[in-house]
C-alpha cells in the first residue's frame, strides 16, 4: 500500500505508464536516485516487477499518514478502527503516527478527567498543540463523530492540516449524521468542505451525505477475525450479551426490559452488560426496579478482553435507536454469536434482512424477548444465522479494504 515521493527525481515515465500496476501491488516503495541512474533503475524495476527500496532514505524519517482519533483509553468503535488501521498499515511498511484527540493528562492533572467541562477545557489545551505533529505526514486521516465532539476534535485538525497543505481524509462514523448535518448547518458544512475526501463506512451514511450534497467514498470497518475464536453454540444456552456504550441512543434499557421477559421463560438466563457511559447508574436502578437477577455490569473493557467476553456468551442483543456500522456486531459475527438487533443505520444490511441475524423493531423489548426465546427453541436456526454472519465478514477484512484506502490516500487509482 506504500507510495513514497522520490527525493531528487520523479520517475515520470514509470508513473505515466504504470499507475494501474502500482495500485494493484501494495507495499512497493520508491527511492531517491541520481538523474544518471534513473532510467536504468526504472527499466530494471519494471522488468523485476518491483520498485527498489533505498536502505537509507534521504532526509529525516517522517510518517506518511497521521491518524487523528480517540486513543483506546476512550473505548469506542472509532478508536478501535484507528488502531486496527495503524497496525495494518505498519504491517505493510507504512509510517503511521497516531494523534489522539484525548491526549494523556499530566500526572498532576489526571484527577480532572472526572470533572465535567473542566476536563474538556484541559483536553483541548493539550490537544491543539499536538496537531503540530501533522507536519510530518503526507496524508492526514481524521476520524469524526457528531455535534460538539466534531467541533472539538475533527474541526481543528481539518483546519491545521489544510493550512499545512496536506491531503485530508475525513472518516465520518456517526449514525447521528442526518441530524448533525441538518441542524448544525454553518457549524458543520464549512469544515466538511476542507476535506479532500469524505469516507464513510456504509451505504447508509453515503445516502445521508448525498442528501446534503456531499459525495463520499464507502470503505467498511475492519474486523480481524483471527483475534476471535469462532464457536458454534451447541447447546445454545440463555447467556446473553449487550456490549455497547451506555448512552441513551444505544437502547440498553430496552435490552434489560427484554431480558426481564426472557427470565420469566428461562429463570437461569444471564445478561452481561459491557461498556461504560452516562447511563450506567440509571440502568443499574432499572435492574433493581425490575427485581431482576442474572444481570452483571462489567464496565469498560480493553480490546484484548473482548474475545473472552464474546466467548462466554451465546446470544447478542442490541436495541440501538441511532447507529451506523457497529464494530461490536462484527466482532459478534466473528465469534459465532447469533445476533438479535434493531435494523438501525447499516445494521439491517449487516444482518442481510434476517439471513445473518434476527431483526426486531426499535422500542419493542417484547419482540426482542420473543426473538430470543425463538432462537433458544430453534438452535439449528441460530447456528445457521451465525454461519451466514461469519461468512459475510470477507468484505470487512483488511485484504478487502486496503486497496480502497490506498485510493483514498492518493496511492492508487480508483
Amino acid at each position: 500500500m506504500q507510495r513514497r515521493k522520490a527525493s531528487r527525481v520523479g520517475l515520470d515515465r514509470v508513473d505515466g505508464h504504470h499507475e494501474g500496476y502500482r495500485a494493484s501491488h501494495p507495499g512497493l516503495v520508491r527511492r531517491g536516485i541520481s538523474r544518471t541512474a534513473a532510467e536504468d533503475d526504472a527499466r530494471q524495476a519494471l522488468d523485476d516487477h518491483v520498485v527498489p527500496v533505498e536502505e537509507s532514505c534521504v532526509g529525516s524519517v517522517r510518517p506518511s499518514v497521521a491518524l487523528v482519533a480517540a486513543s483506546l483509553e476512550l473505548l469506542g468503535g472509532q478508536g478501535i478502527q484507528a488502531h486496527a488501521l495503524a497496525e495494518n498499515l505498519r504491517a505493510e511498511g507504512e509510517r503511521v503516527k497516531l494523534v489522539p484527540i484525548n491526549p494523556a493528562f499530566p500526572r498532576g492533572l489526571r484527577s480532572l478527567r472526572r470533572v465535567a467541562y473542566l476536563r474538556t477545557i484541559v483536553n483541548e489545551i493539550l490537544y491543539l498543540p499536538s496537531l503540530v505533529a501533522l507536519r510530518g505526514a503526507e496524508v492526514v486521516h481524521i476520524f469524526s463523530a457528531s455535534y460538539f465532539s466534531f467541533l472539538l476534535g475533527p474541526a481543528p485538525a481539518l483546519l491545521a492540516a489544510k493550512l499545512m497543505r496536506k491531503r485530508v481524509i475525513l472518516n465520518y462514523h456517526s449514525g447521528e449524521a442526518q441530524d448533525h448535518l441538518a441542524r448544525w448547518g454553518v457549524l458543520v458544512h464549512p469544515w466538511l468542505r476542507l476535506a479532500d475526501e469524505i469516507v464513510v463506512p456504509s451505504d447508509y451514511l453515503r445516502r445521508v451525505f448525498a442528501r446534503h450534497g456531499y459525495r463520499t467514498r464507502v470503505i467498511p470497518n475492519v474486523v480481524d477475525v483471527s483475534r476471535f475464536q469462532y464457536r458454534e453454540r451447541t447447546p445454545l444456552a440463555p447467556r446473553f450479551l449487550s456490549i455497547r456504550n451506555l448512552e441513551p441512543h444505544y437502547g440498553v434499557d430496552q435490552v434489560i426490559r427484554a431480558f426481564a421477559s426472557i427470565r420469566r421463560r428461562y429463570p437461569k438466563a444471564t445478561l452481561v452488560v459491557g461498556g461504560g457511559g452516562s447511563q450506567r447508574g440509571a440502568l443499574e436502578r432499572l435492574v433493581q426496579e425490575l427485581a431482576l437477577d442474572g444481570v452483571r455490569f462489567i464496565g469498560s473493557y480493553s480490546p484484548t478482553q473482548a474475545p473472552g467476553i464474546y466467548g462466554e456468551a451465546d446470544i447478542m442483543l442490541n436495541a440501538s435507536v441511532v447507529d451506523n456500522q457497529p464494530v461490536s456486531v462484527l466482532e459478534a459475527f466473528a465469534s459465532g454469536l447469533p445476533v438479535i438487533s434493531t435494523p438501525t443505520g447499516d445494521i439491517g444490511a449487516m444482518l442481510q434482512g434476517g439471513a445473518a441475524g434476527v431483526v426486531v423493531m426499535p422500542g419493542d423489548p417484547e419482540a426482542m424477548a420473543a426473538a430470543a426465546v425463538g432462537l433458544l427453541e430453534d438452535p439449528l436456526r441460530a447456528r445457521s444465522l451465525a454461519r451466514c454472519a461469519r461468512n459475510s465478514l470477507e468484505r470487512f477484512s483488511w485484504a478487502h479494504v486496503s486497496t480502497r484506502w490506498a485510493t483514498a490516500y492518493g496511492w492508487g487509482r480508483g
